[in-house]
């Protein structure tokens, strides 16, 4: 479980494809503090520490993984978005998050709103997940609120601190994103789809 609270950004340094499985090594300040099979949370996949060595740790991606999320697209260099696993008793800052990526979503929209930023996303409506205003949902593993609301898209508005402190930076139009919809607003849509 993680909370949707960027620890840090890391950078890609190697991808290496080995039969349908993708070996993600990333460069991290937290990577002395990591174990081998710890969770960490990759733009919002929950991925599995295989190795550590130096700054660097490695985690595998499966062909599922690559196919629901936009970790197919990295290239070495890029910046990735890190959370490691919540400890119970922390406070949770965010929302909860268990790092399985629902779908995608394509931003359509960034605004300069003199000191903040809104971003608007359009998603495929026929995986039958949905936002609420003022409802979580999460981008590229960030904790984010939903302040406009439609059947196959949403905006958020981002403030500074978490512009500058993620990749959200380096998201503009076309730019594909991870999303996680809210678990308890998943469970509620099906509880009422059995009824």
């Amino acid at each position: 479980m993680f909370t949707g609270i960027v620890e840090e950004v890391g950078k890609i340094r190697k991808l290496v494809k080995e039969s349908t499985n993708l070996h993600i090594e990333v460069e991290a300040k937290m990577t002395p503090e990591l174990k081998i099979d710890q969770s960490v949370s990759h733009n919002g996949v929950c991925l599995t520490v295989v190795s550590i060595k130096d700054h660097q740790y490695t985690v595998t991606a499966i062909q599922e993984t690559l196919n629901k999320t936009n970790l197919n697209g990295l290239v070495e260099g890029d910046s990735v978005n890190l959370e490691r696993g919540m400890k119970l008793g922390d406070r949770l800052d965010g929302h909860i998050v268990q790092g399985h990526v629902d779908q995608t979503a394509k931003c359509t929209d960034v605004q300069d709103i003199d000191g903040s930023w809104q971003f608007t996303f359009d998603y495929d409506p026929s995986l039958n997940n949905i936002t609420i205003e003022k409802g979580s949902i999460t981008i590229n593993g960030v904790s984010l609120t939903v302040v406009n609301s439609g059947r196959n898209s949403f905006s958020v508005a981002i403030i500074p601190y978490t512009f500058e402190n993620t990749t959200f930076k380096q998201i503009e139009k076309g730019s594909i994103v991870n999303l996680e919809f809210d678990v308890i607003g998943k469970y509620v849509k099906r509880i009422t789809e059995l009824s």
